[in-house]
């Protein structure tokens, strides 16, 4: 971190503390016209056509070009374009949302259009000529700034900002060719952060592409060699036409049968969130299919109260779990085993397969939801806006299953390997965040005078990593 600035003087502020003895501290609406759009997403064959820059644009990306993305088609009143078209040099913020910490998020727009307007859930900040709008972009980023505005934000289950309370916040104000250095300094130091963090999210998808595909081979063509012949195992048994197009040949003492002939179907029961409870006993819940999809599912996000458990189905432990309904083709039917310890339910929106036959749970986890069965899945869906399967289709899934001794060995291969990838996906995922909190840790550092950047190249990232 640079050195700090050589002389401060206190800012009467309890968010800002000391500034840079030349520096001023002023209301936001001092330095800026805060407007919020009013302009929905309707379209009204009275109104002009426009394109709309609405939340999801402001909140997924910190710069905003006219020229890039695919932008919401509206209509608007020539009243509501005069006041809400966007400008360069704008500063859009989220001043709605359902979680207080996504208040007052904030982007920078650096091209526009004559039909570039701002939408509703979002307010404008429109610096004067003597703020330059990439520092005041940056200070909105920064934890004092923003923490002013989380603080402001009412409600409960929905939080809104109240618009006095931007024009009030307190943000630091360096001479205007100290801002533009600071921004200078930042844009340069932040895109070497975010690329540290594009190459580590590159190495999290390709450990996870390697997961899958470990996972896929192991269950359709056996252990590998060595591991085999350690086991006990033929090491490259022969192989025989699966007659299942997306497995390909497997061993020649493996078996392949649709789910029909191995287990029954029954259907989730039908409660309601308004029977979750703290504490209460484990209900799994399509959202459970998503959020910890791992194969393998060993606890639910909710309980329910022992009241309850007459409206929902009584699971077991091995119960392979599909969700029944997904956006994309790539969603339909997730799924997995639940090895949850004791007693447990699922709710509505789950599809319960129990097999016959004694088959490895964990085994069975990893076999529902290789690339081959994610391909057959697939293909059952049906809908347009929202993808639906049903057990109907689900009885034709294709299983391998090789003898009780070999899935165990697999599902023990699984176990072990699928354990290192995620302890290194852990780790990779952990240094992302050091290093996002070190890009926030900057910034407000950088807006607030605690550093002194001027004259200064950009602090080198990657002994932070």
């Amino acid at each position: 971190m640079k050195p700090p600035y050589p002389n401060y003087r206190p800012s009467v502020s309890e968010w800002l503390e000391e500034v840079p003895k030349h520096w001023e501290v002023k209301r936001l609406g001092y330095i800026a016209d805060y407007r919020t759009s009013n302009v929905d997403k309707k379209s009204n064959d009275q109104e002009l056509p426009v394109r709309l820059c609405n939340y999801t644009d402001v909140y997924h990306q910190e710069r905003i070009r006219a020229s890039d993305g695919d932008f919401m088609e509206a209509t608007a009143s020539a009243q509501e374009i005069a006041r809400f078209k966007l400008s360069v040099g704008d500063v859009p913020i989220t001043k709605d949302s359902e979680d207080w910490t996504d208040i007052a998020v904030p982007a920078l727009v650096e091209e526009t259009a004559d039909d570039f307007v701002c939408g509703y859930h979002l307010g404008i900040i429109r610096p004067d000529p003597l703020a330059d709008p990439a520092f005041v972009f940056r200070a909105m980023q920064s934890v004092t700034v923003n923490s002013q505005l989380q603080v402001s934000a009412s409600g409960i289950t929905r939080y809104g900002l109240p618009k006095p309370a931007v024009s009030e916040a307190l943000i630091p104000v360096p001479p205007l060719s100290e801002q533009r250095v600071i921004a200078g300094f930042l844009d340069h130091a932040t895109a070497k952060v975010d690329a540290l963090v594009a190459k580590k999210r590159q190495l999290i998808d390709r450990l996870a592409e390697y997961r899958t595909v470990l996972i896929t081979r192991t269950v359709t063509k056996g252990l590998p060699p060595d591991v085999a012949k350690a086991e006990g195992f033929e090491p490259s048994p022969p192989l025989k036409p699966s007659g299942v197009e997306e497995f390909g040949a497997v061993p020649g003492h493996w078996v392949v049968l649709p789910l029909r002939q191995i287990g029954r179907f029954f259907k989730g029961g039908g409660g309601t969130k308004a029977d979750e409870v703290d504490g209460g006993i484990p209900c799994v819940r399509y959202g459970d299919l998503y959020t910890q999809h791992q194969f393998h599912i060993r606890g639910s996000r909710a309980g329910i109260a022992e009241a309850s458990t007459s409206q929902y189905r009584r699971l077991q432990y091995g119960d392979l779990l599909f969700a029944g309904s997904g956006e994309t083709l790539e969603e339909i039917g997730k799924s997995a085993v639940n090895l949850i310890d004791g007693r447990a339910y699922c709710g509505g929106d789950v599809i319960v397969f129990r097999p016959f036959n004694e088959i490895d749970a964990t085994f069975l986890g990893y076999a529902a939801d290789c690339l081959p069965a994610i391909y057959q899945k697939a293909c059952m869906g049906r809908g347009v806006t929202v993808m639906h399967i049903y057990s109907s289709e689900l009885k034709e899934l294709q299983m391998p299953l090789p003898p009780l001794d070999e899935q165990r060995a697999i599902a023990a291969f699984l176990d072990r390997q699928a354990e290192r990838i995620d302890a290194l996906s852990a780790r990779v995922r952990a240094a992302i965040e050091r290093l996002t909190e070190y890009r926030s840790t900057l910034i407000t550092a950088a807006v607030t005078g605690k550093i002194d950047v001027r004259d200064r190249e950009p602090v080198e990232t990657e002994a932070n990593a």
